[in-house]
């Protein structure tokens, strides 16, 4: 629970609001959710677009507002250029007040400036990439800091791979392979520098394409250089495929690590039985880890038939609860909501979520997790 929920609004938000309402009943503030809704991730983004409608059903069952709180969905097909187009249809909706998302880091970075036009806050559930935030700090940016960041960054999450595979499994020669996305060519730079500082060799670094099915190339050239594991950057399509391949070239025993991306039940889908024993990061405690997170399973599960968390949902859920919050203390309008956002700190399912002065969690926790394929599961790494 957020200490700043109330059930009422400060007089001056609401003589604020009122301008924005007109005369008569209460027009609907909104929150936009810009994520990808169709494609080989969409199942993800459409995860985070059910996990944000049930906060504000709930908020709006609870009637904390004198006015009615509404979700406005967008798709960006996990396409940079159409992440742009849809913040600029978001901008142009005085009462869109806060924007969740985007899910892709190219998406978020490209997107971040349009709304820092407006300016309109967006709260991102997923994206990691450094820079989604940090470009906020450059000579060249134009407008206030509007981003937010609800996970750690891939600075964080390639690090701590790097000390699993080099500490855990002792592994001492590696390859690496990236889709070329900037969440993969950030997330594997990472993950080499801080696994070859330990003492390691990154042997092999390949690239490969998103939307690639055929990897039986790379899957030789990795079998030809013998790493000690293998180390992917990207989602769970091309991590799926690349695993499947590589166990049928004959690397049945190399340990294949992956990044966040690639923790999704999609994995399984993918890959079949090859998925089983794959190393996969998720960022934060995964929701059915968090003892506080029960209840929202039941609520989402009950209000969804059929579809249970996905692996950011209770991220999204969290992200929503918190523009709601700043909605209550400071007001609808875009600027108040904010300028709560930088101030907030909130009681969320994993604990206190509080932003630093780039927008970025000051939550760092990564968990290391096994992938369990005949259960078609994750099982945290203890």
């Amino acid at each position: 629970m957020s200490r700043f929920r109330g059930p009422a609004l400060p007089a001056a938000a609401l003589l604020a609001f009122s301008a924005l309402a007109g005369c008569g009943r209460p027009r609907a503030v909104k929150i936009a959710v810009a994520v990808p809704l169709t494609g080989d991730i969409g199942t993800e983004g459409q995860g985070l677009r059910r996990a944000v409608q049930l906060a504000v059903d709930e908020a709006n069952a609870s009637h904390r507002f004198r006015f009615p709180v509404e979700v406005d969905e967008f798709d960006d097909r996990a396409d940079p250029r159409e992440a742009v187009n849809v913040a600029d249809l978001i901008i142009s909706d005085p009462r869109i007040v806060a924007v969740v998302g985007p899910y892709n880091s190219g998406c978020a970075l490209a997107a971040a400036k349009i709304y820092a036009e407006a300016p309109v806050a967006m709260i991102t559930p997923a994206a990691s990439n450094p820079d989604v935030t940090l470009q906020q700090l450059r000579a060249d940016w134009r407008g206030p800091r509007v981003v937010f960041r609800a996970v750690p960054t891939d600075d964080v999450q390639g690090s701590f791979a790097a000390s699993f595979a080099y500490q855990r499994l002792r592994r001492r020669r590696v390859a690496v392979v990236d889709d070329g996305t900037p969440y993969a060519v950030g997330l594997v730079a990472r993950f080499s520098q801080s696994f070859e500082a330990l003492g390691g060799r990154v042997i092999l670094g390949l690239h490969v394409e998103p939307g690639q099915r055929d990897f039986s190339a790379v899957a030789a050239r990795l079998k030809a250089a013998r790493p000690q594991a293998v180390y992917f950057g990207g989602v769970y399509t091309e991590a799926g495929l690349l695993l499947s391949q590589m166990r049928s070239a004959g690397m049945k025993r190399t340990p294949f690590l992956a990044g966040d991306g690639a923790k999704t039940p999609g994995l399984f889908d993918v890959a079949g039985a090859a998925a089983d024993g794959a190393y996969v990061t998720a960022l934060g405690t995964p929701v059915e880890l968090l003892a506080g997170a029960k209840g929202f399973i039941a609520r989402y599960e009950a209000r969804f038939p059929g579809d249970v968390p996905r692996t950011y949902d209770d991220v999204g859920y969290d992200v929503a609860n918190m523009v709601l919050a700043a909605i209550a203390r400071g007001g609808p309008g875009r600027t108040r909501v904010l300028s709560a956002l930088r101030r907030i700190r909130y009681r969320g399912l994993s604990g206190e979520i509080a932003f630093d002065a780039k927008g970025d969690t000051t939550n760092r926790t990564v968990t290391m997790m096994r992938a369990d394929a005949r259960r078609k599961r994750f099982v945290a790494v203890r």
